[in-house]
């Protein structure tokens, strides 16, 4: 599935998710999603929507926000910031998102 790339502010990002089906909230942990009691690793989801948000003054405003569906089917959202400083444990994770997020072609 290759992902759908948006720029609006996070907050309008929500809400356009929230009006396509995505209800879910999706948190990271160690080296897996989790949403709810649900654990996803790396190849049990996809990423169908980025919407990417650069602060003008200050790259510490940087926010990206993910439309991300599960193999099962759950559709939820994943708001990060600066990927850079996550927890080490969610490296894997954190690779597949910004992939996904630094490809536009």
């Amino acid at each position: 599935m290759k992902p759908v790339y948006h720029y609006a502010t996070v907050l309008k990002a929500i809400e356009q998710l929230r009006e396509k089906g995505f209800t879910e909230d999706f948190n990271l942990h160690e080296n897996c999603l989790v949403c709810n009691t649900d654990k996803f690793q790396v190849e049990e989801f996809e990423i169908s929507h980025i919407y990417y948000y650069e602060g003008d003054s200050n790259p510490g405003d940087e926010a990206t926000v993910y439309g991300i569906e599960s193999k099962s089917g759950i559709k939820g959202i994943l708001v990060t910031g600066d990927e850079q400083d996550t927890d080490p444990m969610s490296k894997s994770i954190i690779d597949k998102l910004l992939v996904s997020r630094n490809r536009r072609d």
